[in-house]
């Protein structure tokens, strides 16, 4: 879910070339979502094999992957690692908001209403352990690096973006850029056109770059003042204030300071406010991982996919010549380079 300031956040559109030779640490979990419930058929049901085993998230791993590795993009994966326990409030909400979905789905398949389905569908992706350990089985057999973080992902990943072990950080979500990410780069792999919500219309979807001191300027605000905005708004750790949007946040914290003054001045309270601010201003990390960018283990590739997972090898031979060739020209780069 995030943090719920985009209405203020200015980004820019570019296009995957800009991207090209740049190294991205994306949250994994969160892309992984996204290929989980994008990647499925007409009525909503997530692909498998023939075992049974989800597979939708693999397919997403291996080709949209393959496309970004062929511009010349550098994929770095961090997963998530225990989750704080202020977020427990957040998680039970979303597992409620799952099993509701869940219901719904099924209420929609038994009148035949697929659209409405394939919706309900959407909501109700799980990342199980099945789906995160073989999404790490595949990643290295690409060899894709993969970073396993002390909690939060997108934290880890800011992270590395701010020693300059990475250019930005890969996400839908606001959140990395109030742990400091010094750039933001979202749609990095969603392809295609979006379905816009309750229409039946489409928007071509490109990717978009949120520089944070640009961004930081522009507001007229500090970094401690863009995370007082998101916990007026409400973040993973803390519901927000009844009233208060991005641009109500922003006005306010502009006029008063921060959020100590404008919980005081609006009558207001959110419980632990110092000790969420701290998550995002001292977050958890890891210095302990090392990037290392190689070509992909064809017959272990072949062998999980194909073999296991029942997927085309032709279709995974093609991807696998992007990957190839995508590195080939990473290295053909250095080469120039040196």
């Amino acid at each position: 879910m995030g943090t719920a300031i985009g209405d203020i956040v200015d980004s820019k559109e570019i296009d995957f070339e800009d991207l090209k030779g740049k190294i991205i640490a994306v949250d994994a979990y969160n892309i992984i979502y996204q290929f989980l419930s994008s990647i499925r058929q007409r009525d909503g049901t997530p692909l498998k094999d023939s075992n049974g085993n989800i597979t939708s998230h693999l397919s997403g791993i291996l080709y949209r992957n393959s496309n970004l590795i062929q511009e010349g993009i550098k994929l770095i994966y961090v997963f998530d690692g225990k989750p704080d326990i202020m977020k427990e409030g957040t998680l039970e909400k979303r597992k409620e908001r799952k099993e509701k979905a869940d219901s719904e789905y099924e209420e929609a398949l038994e009148r035949g209403d697929l659209e409405t389905a394939r919706t309900k569908a959407q909501q109700t992706s799980r990342m199980s352990d099945e789906i995160e350990n073989s999404s790490k089985e595949l990643l290295d057999a690409l060899s894709i690096p993969y970073i396993q973080a002390p909690a939060e992902g997108e934290n880890q990943a800011a992270h590395m973006v701010s020693k300059g072990d990475a250019w930005a950080v890969g996400s839908q979500d606001f959140d990395s850029l109030l742990v400091g990410a010094d750039r933001l780069v979202r749609n990095l792999t969603v392809s295609g056109k979006r379905k816009l919500p309750g229409r039946n219309e489409y928007k071509e979807i490109k990717p978009e770059l949120i520089n944070l001191e640009k961004m930081l300027d522009k507001l007229e605000i500090t970094r401690e003042q863009l995370i007082d905005i998101a916990l007026l708004c409400g973040t993973d750790y803390n519901e927000g204030v009844k009233g208060i949007g991005p641009k109500r946040g922003l006005k306010y914290v502009k006029k008063y300071g921060g959020i100590e003054q404008v919980l005081k001045e609006k009558d207001e309270t959110i419980n632990n406010v110092q000790e969420i601010k701290a998550l995002f201003l001292e977050p958890k990390v890891t210095e302990d991982y090392d990037i290392t960018f190689k070509d992909p283990d064809i017959n272990k590739v072949k062998k999980f996919l194909c073999d296991e997972h029942d997927f085309s090898e032709s279709r995974v031979e093609k991807a696998l010549e992007k990957i190839i060739d995508g590195r080939n020209m990473d290295k053909q780069t250095s080469l120039t380079s040196f």
